[in-house]
């Protein structure tokens, strides 16, 4: 089986608690030697500076390489250059470029007056201040607002095209959705990469809730396999090691070469995931 690279996705920490939960992942995890970590970016630009922060201290401390989540909400097109500018400044060559979605309760999304409207729009802007490498999002089940699946693809196109590097979808749980995704991408013209991303499930009822959210769909199947482990906490960690594994595995063998992996700040079950697909680096990720 061919060993795929990965990339690991954090959360900034909004208490000390879950700083040191944070740093515990960033170091179980740092010596599987992942292309690159992203930390992510509150809804409303809430953890503007908490992300700052975060990717600031991971640049400067260990030898990972961090990207920064930044989107089109709440600021004007001269303040979020502005944010561009300084990440660049302090050594972020990696960017992960997302609309965004508004603060909870706020309504449907409305772009700032003077602001970038749209993912597209926010890839050639960070084009304009600086060299980034870009990923942005993509939907194997088509984005919650999108009109329909073709336009859907058809706002991926347009972000690639703007100058985005690569793509990494929302987190899916049956691997064929993806691959039959990958199809239609490669159909459209699109040669970018797209990384699955991959939510190993720690808890069940909060991953139902992250796909409501996000319009990702949860089979019958995997339920049925959480119903039954009960309560048993080693049961439900056995089922989810287990049903991450089948997946990544199924994606490895349909050609996939990169994982992107939604950690929730937690290193335990992905690091099990990785072990079983090979994935490890001999050379100490941490910077002396």
């Amino acid at each position: 089986m061919t060993v795929p690279c990965v990339s690991f996705e954090f959360f900034p920490p909004k208490t000390v608690t879950i700083e040191q939960t944070l740093w515990l992942a960033i170091t179980r995890l740092a010596p599987l030697g992942p292309r690159f970590v992203s930390v992510t970016y509150g809804a409303g630009g809430s953890t503007r500076e908490r992300t700052r922060a975060t990717v600031a201290r991971i640049r400067r401390e260990t030898a990972l390489e961090p990207a920064a989540h930044l989107t089109c909400v709440g600021a004007s097109r001269q303040e979020i250059d502005a944010v561009a500018r300084d990440y660049w400044d302090a050594g972020i060559r990696h960017i992960v470029a997302l609309r965004g979605d508004p603060p909870a309760g706020a309504g449907p999304y409305a772009a700032h007056p003077s602001g970038y409207a749209r993912a597209v729009d926010l890839v050639a802007g960070l084009r304009g201040v600086a060299d980034f490498e870009i990923s942005v999002a993509a939907y194997p089940e088509t984005h919650p607002e999108a009109a329909s699946a073709a336009a859907d693809l058809d706002n991926l196109k347009r972000k690639l095209d703007a100058g985005a590097t690569r793509a990494i979808t929302q987190f899916f749980f049956d691997a064929d959705r993806y691959l039959r995704f990958r199809d239609r991408v490669a159909a459209a013209g699109i040669v970018a990469p797209i990384v699955p991303g991959i939510l190993p499930i720690a808890d069940f009822a909060q991953a139902k809730k992250f796909a409501s959210a996000c319009g990702a769909s949860v089979p019958a199947w995997l339920e049925a396999e959480f119903v039954e482990a009960g309560d048993d906490p080693r049961a439900r960690a056995a089922v989810s090691e287990r049903i991450a594994i089948t997946q990544c595995r199924r994606l490895v063998d349909g050609g996939v070469d990169a994982l992107h992996f939604y950690t929730l700040n937690r290193a335990e079950l992905v690091s099990a995931i990785c072990g079983s697909l090979g994935i490890g680096a001999p050379a100490v990720a941490f910077a002396e």
